[in-house]
């Protein structure tokens, strides 16, 4: 269904803000994505992004030493349980208050959470069948004592004892349950607020960390020493004898003055200590009875790292860095880089998919361009050479060059083989671009610009300015190319679209007027159609052909976006966001996808006009924009208190007055009109920039506040992975292979198999969704016997073996083969469309007959693109052998015949076959052909004819057949 686009990644964006998390096999980086999470595969180098999202910004994650528990919680302290391996949502829970942290015990059946100047321990939820909870959560204890916010939490190994660290300037030592002998004990020495606290792996030692840059190391000891009790000592000296206390033992310094610490972490078995300051600076250091080792120092940015994690083999260290977006896998002992990821700086304002679908290109306001790898996930190369806003990004037809536009006065040209900007091309007088379209063929580059309203024409090829089409009286806001290169549109702020013939540089029609300013413009894929975005929220669609209007979609109330927090007016009654700035068709070319400065992306039927579907890139309320209504309770007399400066330091970072992201004090107070305007802060809007559908037609992507967002019609939940509910005890790979081997195999109950069952072994394959084994029993089916299985197949299953069999036409070398499966396949496709048609028409509901698939269109679009390919090969190659033939007969006269047979003579002489002159001499009627040569000629070895005698006869001289046979040999 064309409705059936669902959440697949989120990109463009790697690090915001709170705790970066290893795995327990230390493999996969957990990091904090706005109000979801991502995960980074360090070894098969992929990532994903859960489809979960919180209601705000997530502060602090936690997952369980088995790793099949995820704890998110974000600023208002709401938290959700998810199934970190399903990455579906168990439970959402409500801790009423602020979490600063949340840690997990190494036995995984407890969790701690810092909230406000508490410590809190719940019972983890039960995994085990039969010991599976009822209530998810479950308090276990709550620790009081701290004086301010707890910010850091720590376990011991044992699961016994933690620490937390709290802004008080203490460290105290709670244990899990009652111990016989313990009391809580406060830690008291440092003069800064308390970063970390962290036991040895021994226990008997615990290092607590400032944000002075102070390290010390606290030992446990005897109150009194043997020495000052006498010889003659009492039951109550033996009693004092016993007791311990927590002293200061060592005090060491990181010496980064005057740059703050900010984060550290600790590996208990290596003895390592990582620290990240406020300058961008990290350390290694390597701590003992009585040393403090430096063993690496690198800087990660000009930029404080807010968070650093340590894996469990502690070779890997992952650094993350909330002001510029950055993440950060260094392994210290290579001293190489295992990740590297950056988002943009600001916020994306336009995208571009490669012809292939496989990469696309985000532009943003920090004007750097960003290609990312679809597969992965990852940030493949970053382009930097606009020094303004990128505005528009549009390949060229074979997809090897990027065009882009930016208010910097420029358009440049990039060679996406080698990463390299190859051609700039400016206008002769400046001007800021605000759009960009390429010709499919490559050669011409058009850009519109807001000081200019003419539409600069380039030549790819040297560079220089072609043309320059004048008619517009109003800015030239949008561009494009129909599907052929044969028109060019262009849609500017005087209300009207023009339609051109960029080659014959005349316009193709009269001026499509419109009823109010133009924001966007395209062409449908087969190049007949246009729809048009104005500014009053109208869709419209013209016919190229007359220039006729054929229908028109008013959108302004699909499109509205949220209120602000500052906005005096409703939502219904704001016109920032009625209006449609992106558009983009599907495939098909039967639907339209448009979003604009809002939430919503919505989903258009051109023919009848009615939205199908709407989706909501974010629901994250951290952003503005996002609700419709207000909250009352929010307002203050001083006006709404998103609006009021934060003086707090609720984040943890910075001085009791905050410290601006330079460094500076923010020395203003609520209510004051003067001060620094470079340190104000702005509350992100939540914007939908840019909208378009891969060449492919499986995906769509938006490029929004929060990142690029991508939309799949494939299930990413579900792919490769079983269904379930499809499955027994019979369907296991054992099994198949045995009903693919025959006689004498075993199966996994001990039967033994007496005759190869091909229909089983495929059913199984086909339920367990697994490739290899599905591979395996499609290449051992007989050729014969394939359509009589493929009608076998349930319907259920039809969309596995369809993917499977258009992957089978790009990479199978048995073409015949996979040519008859393919058949097969289209037959019973038609079959199950027609029953499921005749079901519709009786009213029996045949549409779950066929419609398990929801993207079979998909798939055979798919099939058709691979047979396609096929054909034209084949084609190729027949033309070629004609041609060949053809020439081989044209060249067999008698003189070069005798020619060539004694050249020939010398090297493949036992191979000769002797034929009479007589014969030659005396052709048929009509000349020598294929089917009539006479006896003796072996034409697959091309040895011609010689004389009776054996010598060759006088060649005449003929240069054009000399030349033409000589280039054959």
């Amino acid at each position: 269904m064309k409705g059936d686009f669902q959440f697949a990644n989120l990109l463009g964006t790697v690090y915001s803000r709170g705790n970066v998390l290893f795995t327990p096999d230390g493999n996969a980086l957990l990091t904090p994505v706005g109000n979801r999470v991502t995960c980074f595969d360090l070894v098969n180098s992929t990532t994903f992004t859960f489809p979960f999202e919180t209601r705000k910004n997530i502060v602090r994650i936690g997952l369980n030493p088995r790793a099949t528990l995820l704890l998110s919680v974000d600023d208002e302290g709401r938290a959700i349980l998810v199934n970190f391996r399903k990455r579906t949502v168990l439970h959402h829970f409500n801790f009423k208050g602020r979490v600063r942290d949340i840690k997990f015990s190494p036995c995984g059946n407890y969790f701690a959470c810092a909230v406000d100047n508490q410590v809190q321990v719940w019972r983890s939820p039960r995994e085990l069948e039969h010991r599976r909870d009822f209530a998810p959560f479950v308090r276990h204890r709550v620790y009081t004592g701290h004086f301010d916010l707890v910010d850091r939490i720590e376990w011991s190994d044992d699961s016994r004892f933690f620490l937390s660290s709290s802004r008080d300037l203490t460290v105290r030592i709670f244990s899990l349950d009652p111990e016989e002998g313990f009391i809580p004990t406060s830690l008291q020495a440092h003069r800064e607020r308390i970063v970390g606290a962290f036991f040895s792996a021994d226990q008997e030692t615990i290092y607590t960390v400032s944000r002075d840059g102070a390290l010390f190391r606290w030992s446990y000891e005897p109150l009194y020493r043997r020495a000052e009790i006498e010889s003659g000592e009492t039951d109550a000296d033996a009693e004092a004898a016993r007791k311990h206390r927590w002293i200061v033992k060592e005090k060491h310094y990181f010496g980064q003055t005057p740059a703050k610490l900010k984060c550290c972490a600790y590996h208990p078995d290596r003895n390592l200590m990582v620290a990240g300051f406020s300058s961008g600076l990290f350390t290694i250091h390597e701590l003992g009875d009585d040393s403090f080792n430096l063993i690496h120092t690198l800087s990660m940015s000009q930029n404080a790292i807010d968070h650093v994690s340590i894996n469990r083999s502690g070779d890997w260290l992952a650094f993350g860095a909330s002001d510029l977006g950055q993440l950060l896998v260094w392994e210290w002992q290579s001293e190489t880089y295992i990740l590297k990821q950056q988002g943009h700086f600001d916020a994306l304002d336009c995208m571009a998919w490669s012809t292939d679908g496989r990469r696309c290109c985000t532009g943003s306001e920090d004007g750097k361009i960003k290609v990312w790898d679809l597969d992965s996930g990852f940030c493949l190369v970053t382009l930097e050479a606009h020094t303004s806003a990128v505005t528009g990004l549009a390949f060229s037809g074979r997809g090897n060059v990027l065009f882009s536009s930016s208010l910097d006065g420029s358009v440049r040209a990039w060679d996406m083989s080698r990463y390299r900007n190859f051609r700039t091309f400016v206008a002769g007088e400046r001007l800021q671009f605000s759009c960009v379209a390429a010709d499919p063929s490559g050669e011409l580059v058009c850009a519109g610009s807001t000081g200019s309203y003419d539409v600069q024409v380039w030549s790819v090829q040297t560079g220089q300015l072609v043309d320059s089409l004048s008619g517009h009286e109003a800015p030239v806001c949008a561009l494009g190319f129909s599907a052929d290169g044969s028109l060019l549109a262009s849609g500017s702020w005087d209300k009207s679209v023009r339609v051109w013939n960029i080659f014959a540089r005349k316009v193709v029609a009269e001026p499509l007027t419109l009823s109010s300013e133009v924001q966007a413009l395209a062409f449908r894929p087969d190049g007949r159609e246009c729809c048009i975005a104005t500014l009053d929220g109208q869709l419209s669609f013209w016919d190229c052909g007359d220039s006729r209007q054929t229908s028109v979609i008013d959108g302004r109330r699909d499109i509205r976006g949220g209120r602000r927090f500052d906005d005096r007016a409703t939502s219904e009654n704001r016109q920032a966001t009625r209006f449609f700035n992106s558009i983009s068709y599907l495939a098909s070319g039967d639907c339209v996808l448009a979003t604009g400065n809002s939430r919503f992306v919505c989903l258009y039927d051109t023919s009848s006009g009615t939205m199908l579907k709407k989706w909501q890139v974010s629901h994250n309320q951290s952003l503005t924009g996002v609700t419709d209504k207000l909250n009352s309770g929010d307002l203050t007399e001083a006006g709404p208190k998103q609006a009021l400066p934060n003086l707090s330091d609720d984040d943890g970072e910075g001085d009791d007055l905050a410290i601006g992201m330079n460094g500076r004090r923010q020395d203003h107070l609520p209510g004051a009109s003067r001060g620094d305007l470079s340190l104000r802060k702005a509350r992100p809007e939540i914007r939908t920039r840019c909208v378009q559908v891969s060449p492919t037609g499986r995906h769509f992507a938006t490029a929004t506040t929060e990142g690029l967002v991508i939309y799949a019609l494939d299930d990413p939940q579900s792919k490769g992975r079983f269904d379930p509910m499809d499955l027994d005890v019979e369907a296991t790979p054992t099994n198949a292979r045995a009903y693919l081997t025959g006689a004498g195999a075993l199966l996994d109950d001990g039967l033994v198999v007496t005759s190869i069952d091909l229909p089983r072994a495929l059913l199984i394959a086909l339920r367990l969704n697994e490739t290899p084994l599905i591979r395996d029993v499609w290449e051992a089916v007989p050729p014969s016997d394939i359509k009589a299985l493929v009608t076998s197949v349930p319907t259920i299953h039809l969309d596995v073996l369809l993917r499977h069999g258009a992957a089978a036409l790009d990479r199978s070398p048995h073409l015949e083969f996979s040519l008859l499966w393919a058949t097969a396949l289209l037959e019973r496709l038609a079959d199950e469309k027609l029953r499921a048609t005749r079901s519709l028409t009786s009213g029996s509901g045949g549409r779950l007959a066929y419609g398990r698939s929801s993207d079979a269109r998909a798939r055979l679009r798919h099939l058709a693109r691979a047979l396609n390919q096929i054909q034209a090969s084949l084609a190729s190659l027949a033309t070629d052998n004609h041609y060949n033939i053809t020439y081989l007969l044209s060249s067999t006269t008698r003189s070069t015949a005798a020619a060539r047979s004694n050249q020939l003579a010398k090297a493949r002489a036992p191979t000769i076959e002797k034929v009479t002159t007589a014969s030659w001499d005396n052709p048929p009627p009509g000349g020598w052909t294929m089917d009539n040569l006479p006896p003796g000629v072996n034409l697959s070895a091309m040895i011609l004819p010689s004389d009776d005698d054996g010598e060759s006869d006088e060649v005449m001289e003929d240069d054009d057949e000399g030349d033409e046979f000589s280039g054959f040999d």
